[in-house]
């Protein structure tokens, strides 16, 4: 079967095009308030693990619809001014995600490298759900 292509592959290349930032880099821009956390992870992730505090939840699978304004589920956060710094579990959902997030617009976006497990295993502060 020529062409197929598996998800390590969409995770390089979406990487090539996005900026990938690194746990300290996002443990750095916690308290910026120029900077909103985009937690991408299931709601059921969320209650099992937490989340970083202050992050705005955007399941993954809704973030084409509130990214795009002329989307009926637009969500007014991403119009604001700010830096979007993504996060999944691991920085496979979330490099996916930054990557359409920029083609669909989004001037500063970013994810983290290692996801929410690095942010944690580096002493990150955990919100409990």
């Amino acid at each position: 079967m020529s062409g197929k292509i598996g998800y390590k592959d969409l995770v390089a290349e979406a990487e090539q095009h996005i900026e990938t930032i690194t746990v300290e880099a996002a443990l750095a821009s916690f308290d910026s308030p120029d900077v909103v956390f985009v937690d991408l992870r299931d709601v059921r992730e969320l209650k099992r693990e937490g989340k970083i505090p202050g992050a705005f939840h955007c399941p993954r699978g809704l973030l084409e619809f509130w990214i795009d304004a002329e989307s009926p589920y637009y969500n007014k956060i991403f119009g604001e001014d700010k830096r979007f710094i993504f996060y999944c579990n691991l920085g496979w959902r979330s490099a996916l995600a930054a990557d359409v997030a920029q083609k669909l617009g989004l001037k500063s976006v970013c994810h983290i490298d290692g996801g929410f497990e690095a942010w944690k295993n580096s002493g990150g502060a955990v919100e409990e759900k």
